[in-house]
């Protein structure tokens, strides 16, 4: 029988649980500056060496903390292996899009991209588990969708790379949701699911006379096996944080990492931010505050 917490020990766990999630998100915040780190390497490249030296990295993790067993029973479970291949293809697709942009010097629609997700998570529970949007929720969907209408019309075309990266992640949420598997092993499944495919693409590149492993360059080789450390160290951090936190301190820190993304777009690389760009974030901002809002009022009610 489990010993009760003490207050002191309620509140050291929280503690701990803010000074991980600070990390975590912090980590994925500076992401686009790593990356910038690779941004002579193609995308395609970068991302498939993400998805090798993750497995070796995750896959020692989980093996030096006596987790690999969590592993095999994912493994056993044709359903729970189902459900992981449709979330790797989202992540596959969400990192790829992500590095692009990056090398493209669109940092700041990775931004949006993120700052939408979590309005886009709400449209997921809506449409796939038939979720009711609260008063609050419907504003800020509303407000996010007439933000992306008017940079579609001002800007002259749909912000995609934004779309696809809120989209692909809120997906990638949900499916993770519904699948009984921790974070660090299910991690490690879905990229060791995609592992052939980069570790073949790796292979024919090099094939078709590619510098697949940029053995030219040494500190970029360094760089594309650190995607492996830096894939795997925040991923650990926010699970820790998630077992210590509330969730909606955890959904208050997300604004974290594309607030960071942002900041460095506009003052350290210089983006152009016009007046469509500068609206349609003052419109997502907006619908956020209210999003915000709504859900801290709705977690004091049940507190």
């Amino acid at each position: 029988m489990s010993q009760p917490v003490s207050e002191a020990e309620a509140q050291a766990e929280f503690r701990q649980g803010l000074l991980f999630g600070l990390a975590a998100y912090v980590m994925w915040g500076f992401f686009p500056a790593y990356y910038k780190l690779t941004d002579s390497v193609p995308a395609d490249i970068v991302v498939s060496h993400r998805i090798v030296w993750s497995v070796l990295f995750v896959g020692l993790f989980l093996y030096l903390r006596g987790r690999w067993h969590e592993v095999g029973d994912a493994l056993r479970q044709p359903a729970v292996l189902v459900r992981l291949m449709a979330s790797s293809t989202l992540i596959g697709v969400n990192w790829l899009v992500f590095v692009w942009a990056i090398e493209q010097e669109r940092v700041l629609d990775v931004s949006l991209g993120y700052f939408i997700n979590p309005l886009v998570s709400i449209l997921v529970g809506l449409v796939v588990l038939r979720e009711r949007l609260s008063k609050g929720q419907g504003i800020a969907v509303g407000v996010a969708a007439v933000a992306v209408l008017i940079q579609a019309v001002l800007a002259g075309g749909v912000p995609w790379v934004s779309l696809i990266l809120a989209f692909s992640f809120a997906g990638y949420g949900y499916v993770r949701k519904v699948t009984p598997v921790k974070a660090t092993p299910g991690m490690f499944v879905e990229t060791l699911l995609l592992f052939p495919l980069a570790a073949g693409y790796l292979l024919y590149s090099l094939g078709e006379g590619a510098d697949a492993l940029v053995l030219h360059d040494v500190p970029v080789l360094i760089a594309l096996i650190g995607t492996g450390i830096v894939t795997a160290l925040p991923l650990t951090l926010f699970s820790a944080a998630a077992r210590r936190l509330p969730l909606f301190m955890l959904g208050l820190m997300q604004y974290l990492a594309p607030s960071l993304h942002f900041l460095m777009a506009v003052y350290v690389w210089n983006e152009p931010l016009d007046q469509a760009k500068l609206l349609t974030f003052a419109m997502i901002w907006a619908a956020l505050a209210v999003f915000t809002f709504d859900s801290w009022k709705r977690y004091r009610a049940v507190h």
